[in-house]
């Protein structure tokens, strides 16, 4: 039998409805007051005051003054919270960007999920360092804490403003060079180095700088060093040789007997030559043999599924439409703003390139559902994330790793997905207005119509997407 919380006048009450009723707020149907409305609802299936309601408590907050729920006597759950804030921190802070943090972490829209975080051991000595001095508030302190708690923190201050914004990929790529030259032998750590900072590095610094997102950069980055090591290590301890005394036979004995992913090592003997290190070995530029490519039916049958089906939540539902309806690649859905939809009485429509596109119908309805729904806007980062799919760090958007892992669990094929649907879009209408439709460069849009082999002279008089 379930526990209870209160008895009132209507009856006693469990506690999933207890909370229910303390935290539903709105215009009084009898007194016509904005209050909270823990009252049964009236014959016309509106909640109702506690006043109205007749229920003997006073649901005032003795500290702030609000109606709200209470969490300690007569003490609201955000004044409990902010007392434990306090606390934690040695005090009310001196520091206006602790004094924010506290202000932000109350100010959600869930506090109870906030007293529930800073139950954590990690977080409270994050927070109690923060308070008497020994970690700084800046990014360079919070860098000397590595983990999960410190993310959180750092991303809701820097979405409050309480910290400047910075790349949150750069300086794990940064530990990430430092790790991977550890242990190196010279002859092999000198030349990698080299090519990890003066070619990858500052160029992944200079789109961060220019505010480019610098996920995918960073994720081809590691790849090309990591094939480096590999080959400059079995080149070191099988013939005793160096990037400098490397030859040609070295490197095609190198790529023959392995998999294709040693083709990444084409960038650094780039480099090599550029820097006039190695001026006698070249790589050829490696094209993919087969274009992996879902059949017509089979991408149709993923659109009914995640249209109509339940195998995942909403969220990845949305972005698995995106990639099968028009070609995205789920790097750049996961950094799409709400902005890109303009949603109308005349219907919706969505911006990928130069001009909008129209959404149909029942995928509009799902959309909409969705930016209803959006998930992670509950915690300290407040409703005002901009982004379209929301990650649970404040101000962030999902990785594009995690709807991939999702997707693919399912079973979709992400990139037969993706070339399926651009194949079709091109059969449909001219491939540049689908290159400027769906953000495309028009090269890649005319090498798809070319594999689909139509004929320039059908798209005359077709319209646009």
């Amino acid at each position: 039998m379930p526990r209870v919380a209160a008895t009132w006048p209507e009856g006693r009450l469990c506690f999933v409805c207890f909370y229910e009723a303390t935290r539903t707020y709105g215009r009084c149907p009898d007194c016509r007051q904005d209050r909270l409305l823990p009252g049964p609802t009236n014959d016309a299936g509106r909640a109702t005051c506690s006043t109205c309601a007749r229920i003997p408590y006073d649901f005032h907050c003795e500290r702030c003054g609000n109606e709200a729920a209470h969490q300690r006597g007569r003490v609201c759950v955000r004044c409990a919270l902010r007392d434990d804030l306090h606390g934690l921190l040695g005090g009310v802070p001196t520091n206006p960007a602790l004094r924010g943090l506290i202000d932000a972490l109350c100010a959600a829209e869930r506090p109870e999920s906030i007293l529930v975080w800073k139950r954590s051991a990690k977080v409270q000595e994050l927070l109690s360092g923060l308070g008497d001095g020994t970690i700084p508030v800046s990014h360079e302190g919070l860098d000397t804490v590595p983990g999960r708690p410190t993310e959180h923190l750092r991303a809701l201050m820097q979405h409050h403003g309480l910290l400047p914004q910075r790349d949150p990929y750069l300086p794990r790529f940064e530990r990430w060079i430092e790790t991977k030259l550890h242990g190196l032998p010279d002859p092999v750590r000198q030349p990698v180095e080299h090519f990890a900072t003066w070619h990858h590095l500052r160029r992944i610094r200079a789109k961060a700088d220019a505010g480019a997102t610098t996920s995918g950069p960073i994720h081809s980055a590691k790849q090309e060093i990591t094939e480096t090591v590999k080959f400059l290590v079995w080149l070191h301890e099988t013939y005793q040789r160096t990037a400098a005394t490397c030859t040609q036979q070295d490197v095609d004995e190198w790529l023959a007997n392995g998999p294709t992913t040693r083709s990444a090592i084409r960038t650094f003997f780039v480099i090599t030559k550029r820097s006039r290190l190695n001026t006698t070995v070249a790589v050829a530029h490696r094209s993919a043999k087969t274009s992996p490519s879902l059949s017509q039916d089979q991408r149709l049958a993923w659109i009914h599924e995640l249209l109509t089906g339940r195998s995942d939540s909403l969220p990845y539902r949305v972005a698995g439409m995106l990639l099968l309806l028009y070609a995205q690649p789920l790097v750049k859905v996961v950094a799409l703003p709400t902005s890109v939809l303009d949603v109308g009485d005349s219907g919706m429509s969505i911006t990928l390139g130069s001009h909008p596109t129209d959404v149909p119908e029942p995928f509009a309805s799902l959309v909409r559902e969705h930016l209803a729904a959006r998930p992670n806007l509950r915690t300290g980062a407040g409703p005002d994330n901009l982004w379209l799919f929301p990650s649970t760090l404040a101000g962030r958007h999902l990785h594009p790793n995690t709807v991939m892992d999702r997707l693919r669990d399912l079973g979709v094929n992400l990139l037969g997905a993706r070339n399926r649907a651009i194949g079709e879009l091109v059969l449909e209408c001219p491939p540049s207005l689908v290159a400027e439709a769906l953000g495309y460069s028009a090269q890649v849009a005319f090498l798809h119509a070319d594999k689909a082999a139509e004929p320039w002279a059908r798209y005359a008089g077709r319209s646009a997407l």
